[in-house]
């Protein structure tokens, strides 16, 4: 009772905490295994490491079996070791208790008659050495026989008891033996079953990451697609009269904005009886002439961007910074460097602006236009009329 009790109640509290331990090991297990399954599913859609990924994601898988069984066996631990232990323990107390009261009652009163028999065997041998001593020589015999029978019984009496506590002592570690090796089987039946789950697929695993440079023919296949130059991809353009522009840079170049309507377009209608005014004023006309002239030419000048001609029709498709272009077109090149392969212009047809290979087009030169015949100021004299407003002449 002083020893057996007080280690058994220890026992119980310190199974308790093996309990709570490896449940925080089991909780702890499946967050980490949680983690490792979820960088597999990332791994699992990389086209090279796909099948790393998923080999994750099984160890994972295996993993938290292994901790579910843990988990179970420990929830068997608990109702079967523990919890019996517990009961035990209880009743133990109460019954261990109820019988040493019993025991210690029963031998005080074997004690109680042994020491009367004792007692009335002196008294008759002293009367049995006096003058009656026929008389109690009987008595002394029959007090002696049951002083004889009482002891034998105390004796008995002691060694049953001690035999009897001695297989209390035994049943109660009996007890606790089998217990623990009901626990100890349950252990090597789950660390079997873990083993099986675990070495199931290790070879396959392993085989998995032996050979880091390996990679699959989907993947080998894709990398020379890559180097496979592709159909549409022109080739090297013919050489083409660069141009500097100075305010030229990377960025393609905004929209111009739409031409304003010369002041002189309307100069070309007026009646041929403005042509003949007074010759007071011939030297402001001719000086008006020179003017206009000088702004008409420029009006036949102003893009001096270089352009070229399509050799070979070219479509864009779904793609909207492409240009899309017949064979003969003219295009105006807002970009003169190549890049990779491609210019950068406007159709000019319909104003529509693109990149196409530089391939399909060559250098375009526009033809010499004759002065005298292109530029009508070359036959039309202007006269402006004089008039009393000074600041705003008429034409």
């Amino acid at each position: 009772m002083e020893q057996f009790n007080p280690g058994l109640r220890n026992l119980i509290n310190l199974g308790k905490s093996y309990e709570k331990a490896v449940s925080a090991m089991v909780l702890a297990g499946k967050q980490y295994f949680d983690a490792v399954s979820k960088i597999g599913e990332n791994v699992a859609v990389s086209p090279v490491s796909r099948e790393l990924g998923v080999v994750l994601m099984e160890i994972s898988d295996v993993h938290r079996k292994v901790n579910v069984e843990l988990e179970e066996n420990f929830r068997r631990f608990h109702r079967e070791v523990i919890a019996e232990l517990e009961r035990k323990t209880e009743m133990d107390v109460k019954y261990m208790t109820a019988t040493f009261k019993r025991y210690q009652t029963e031998h005080k009163m074997k004690q109680d008659s042994l020491e009367r028999s004792q007692s009335d065997l002196k008294k008759f041998r002293r009367k049995s050495q006096g003058k009656n001593a026929s008389k109690y020589e009987s008595k002394e015999n029959e007090c002696l026989e049951t002083l004889t029978h009482r002891q034998m019984d105390m004796q008995k009496f002691i060694a049953d008891g001690c035999r009897e506590a001695l297989l209390e002592e035994k049943r109660r570690f009996c007890f606790l033996v089998d217990k623990h090796c009901i626990f100890s089987f349950q252990i090597a039946a789950f660390h079997d079953k873990a083993r099986e789950l675990l070495t199931e697929n290790l070879t396959s695993w392993q085989d998995k990451c032996s050979d880091a440079t390996d990679v699959p023919e989907s993947v080998m296949s894709m990398i020379e697609g890559l180097r496979t130059p592709v159909s549409n991809t022109p080739q090297a353009s013919p050489s083409l009269q660069r141009y500097n522009r100075a305010n030229s840079d990377a960025m393609i170049p905004a929209p111009p904005a739409p031409p304003q309507t010369s002041p002189l377009a309307n100069m070309f209608n007026q009646e041929s009886s403005r042509r003949e005014e007074k010759e007071s004023v011939c030297n402001n006309e001719d000086n008006g002439l020179s003017r206009s002239v000088s702004m008409a030419t420029g009006l036949n000048h102003i893009d001096k961007r270089p352009k070229v001609r399509t050799i070979f029709p070219h479509k864009s498709g779904n793609n909207s910074t492409l240009l899309s272009f017949e064979e003969g077109d003219i295009i105006t090149l807002l970009i003169p460097d190549e890049r990779d392969g491609w210019l950068y212009g406007e159709l000019q047809k319909n104003r529509q602006r693109g990149w196409f290979p530089s391939s399909y087009c060559r250098a375009y030169t526009e033809p010499a236009v004759n002065n005298r015949e292109g530029n009508p100021f070359a036959t039309v004299k202007l006269r402006p009329t004089v008039t009393n407003d000074r600041s705003a002449p008429k034409i």
